[in-house]
């Protein structure tokens, strides 16, 4: 699109664009924007006419983005959204605020963290929606996808573009049942290795932490059931022998009378819970109230232990 034909081209095309590279489907493309699908149609032809691309190319399994789109998607974001800052002189109210905030959370270490920030967000912005979408391999590429608005875990470090900000500590604890048999026994390391183990893996990457650990020393011990679920890990370790070892964070929730906390009888290394977001939010109110919503639930956490 050349600067000299920018007066004869109607600029609410840029946030059809937006629509159609983000679905890559017309008929979705039309129900985000509010149009009927012959509308969204038309703009998609003047569209290519304008560029001079397909944009989208019909394929055995749908449609896909042309590598002209590819390159147009990340620069139609950033300047959608430098003009949506722009034109929006209202400050952020999170009590009248529509809309949706999505979130992901890549491990098991950030669920503790969930429950006390989804309780604050929907009493405080009633007409906010939470999405908590699916894990993806990368979860920054998501990010830089605007697929996502804030990413919460243990990440150290984080590439060009996105900010990152330190949450918390944590430590790894053990959870047993009350009157579990290895708790009278002083629950040294033989005891811990004489165990079953529940190990809650939400994505198959890679060993765990306390594996790794134990592997160090020459050791190994038996997992015995491997599943994507805590809660019904919990349940698991409330009617049996099994042993799980999990963030404090997240043992903080269980019930007391149902369960013990011990320490790890091997010396296990912290951890830092962070909030990552992109750098073109950076100065967003409501992508800045999320971020203090996040801060705050995360110092309620560590309050309370």
């Amino acid at each position: 699109m050349h600067q000299r034909n920018l007066r004869s081209v109607d600029l609410n095309l840029l946030v059809v664009l937006e629509a159609l590279l983000a679905e890559r489907n017309v008929t979705r493309a039309a129900k985000r924007l509010g149009l009927s699908q012959p509308a969204t149609s038309r703009a998609l032809g003047r569209l290519r006419a304008v560029l001079g691309d397909k944009l989208l190319a019909e394929g055995a399994g749908g449609y896909s983005l042309t590598p002209r789109a590819v390159t147009l998607e990340p620069v139609l974001k950033s300047v959608l959204t430098e003009i949506s800052g722009m034109l929006d002189a209202q400050p952020f109210d999170p009590a009248t605020a529509q809309g949706r905030i999505r979130l992901m959370t890549p491990d098991l270490h950030a669920a503790g963290l969930l429950s006390p920030l989804l309780a604050q967000i929907t009493e405080a912005a009633p007409g906010l929606d939470i999405e908590v979408p699916p894990l993806q391999e990368d979860p920054l590429s998501a990010l830089e996808n605007d697929q996502i608005d804030a990413v919460i875990g243990v990440m150290d470090t984080a590439r060009s573009g996105i900010q990152r900000r330190a949450l918390f500590d944590d430590r790894y604890v053990c959870l047993l049942r009350a009157g579990h048999p290895a708790i009278r026994q002083g629950f040294s390391i033989d005891d811990f290795l004489a165990c079953d183990h529940v190990v809650v893996a939400i994505t198959d990457v890679g060993p765990t932490t306390v594996d790794e650990t134990l592997a160090g020393q020459g050791l190994t011990r038996r997992v015995r059931v491997r599943i994507p679920s805590f809660l019904a890990a919990m349940d698991m370790v409330s009617r049996s022998e099994l042993v799980m070892t999990l963030p404090e964070t997240l043992a903080r929730t269980a019930d007391v009378k149902r369960f013990a906390i011990l320490p790890p009888p091997m010396d296990l290394p912290g951890f830092t819970m962070s909030l990552l977001w992109h750098k073109r939010y950076q100065d967003a109110p409501p992508h800045i109230w999320l971020r203090e919503a996040i801060v705050t639930a995360a110092a309620s956490i560590m309050s309370d232990r």
